[in-house]
């Protein structure tokens, strides 16, 4: 005895399309055991369900179902159990779509990548992470950090990080800038050296100390700038762009530093930290982020706690007939 039954190869080379509703139906009948059933978990009338099931068929080009008439339940063939496994996926996954997406039109949730530099992660960074975790502690947050503003601004327009630590001032139409505050540039000297008594070091005196510098990025630049107008041509006698090892090469007595005070640890009691005289023009602290309607409402959070944790750690921001250019 021979067992014949029907089966429709879909059309060569045809993209086989299964709708959401009907991997929706596909589950609610499996689920329920009946078309009326999954009716009635669907809100859809039994013939909607059945027309679901029929498209659904259609595609697969083979029964998903097998239907024995009256009030008995319905089976799932081979072809449905392998689909169903699948829709169930799929639905899970769509769920947590629109569960993600709910969360970031709440600012409850989803991601915020932020862009900064050392000094802001190490003394500003933690501080706004953690009052952030305290009104919504489902987002993720992560850090991606550089050294120069050319880095950060490229993330920010790349999509890849939502707001970014810049040092100002930043002209850019497609952001959004807070000016956050000023970090002074401050001399760091050995506790042995001559000048520990002063108020404020001469900068020919700590050029004569043979200056510790970064390699590149954009503190150092402005303290170059800085250094120059004022006559000078630094001579560096080491290089590092960690924060720490310019304070260590400093301790040992290699040379001194100028450096952003949000950069100093303060607490070392081998070192001396004073203003120069004269003074080099302050840095700018400011935060990027999208312009409206690219940005999230968490990063707007994020930028108000910004404003409140520098406005207790900086300077005032600079006037605006002040700011660098």
């Amino acid at each position: 005895m021979s067992i014949g039954f029907a089966y429709t190869l879909p059309m060569p080379f045809s993209p086989v399309r299964y709708e959401v509703r009907h991997l929706e139906a596909l589950v609610a009948v499996a689920e329920e055991g009946t078309f009326r059933g999954a009716a009635d978990i669907l809100g859809y009338s039994q013939a909607a369900v059945s027309q679901q099931i029929a498209g659904l068929e259609a595609a697969v080009g083979a029964p998903v179902f097998d239907r024995p008439g009256g009030p008995k339940p319905v089976s799932l063939t081979p072809v449905g159990r392998a689909i169903l496994r699948h829709a169930r996926a799929v639905l899970d996954r769509l769920d947590q779509a629109r569960q993600e997406a709910e969360d970031v039109i709440a600012g409850t949730g989803g991601r915020l990548v932020i862009g900064t530099f050392q000094s802001v992660s190490v003394e500003l960074v933690p501080q706004i992470v953690r009052r952030m975790r305290a009104k919504a502690p489902d987002l993720l947050m992560r850090a991606v950090e550089e050294d120069s503003n050319e880095q950060l601004l490229a993330h920010l327009h790349d999509g890849e990080v939502d707001v970014a630590f810049l040092a100002g001032p930043v002209d850019d139409p497609l952001l959004d800038t807070i000016h956050l505050g000023t970090d002074p540039f401050l001399a760091v000297l050995p506790r042995r050296s001559p000048y520990v008594d002063l108020d404020a070091v001469p900068l020919r005196e700590v050029e004569s100390l043979g200056f510790i510098g970064e390699h590149h990025g954009s503190a150092q630049s402005t303290i170059d700038d800085g250094l120059r107008l004022h006559g000078i041509t630094p001579r560096y006698v080491y290089r590092t762009n960690d924060n720490g090892a310019m304070q260590a090469m400093v301790r040992s007595g290699l040379g001194a530093a100028i450096m952003p005070q949000l950069a100093i640890q303060a607490n070392d009691p081998d070192v001396v930290v004073l203003p120069t005289q004269p003074a080099i023009a302050p840095r700018s602290i400011v935060l990027a982020l999208p312009r409206e309607p690219l940005r999230t409402l968490a990063a707007e959070r994020f930028a108000e706690i910004a404003r409140q944790v520098c406005a207790e750690r900086l300077g005032p921001p600079l006037p605006a007939t002040l700011k660098r250019r």
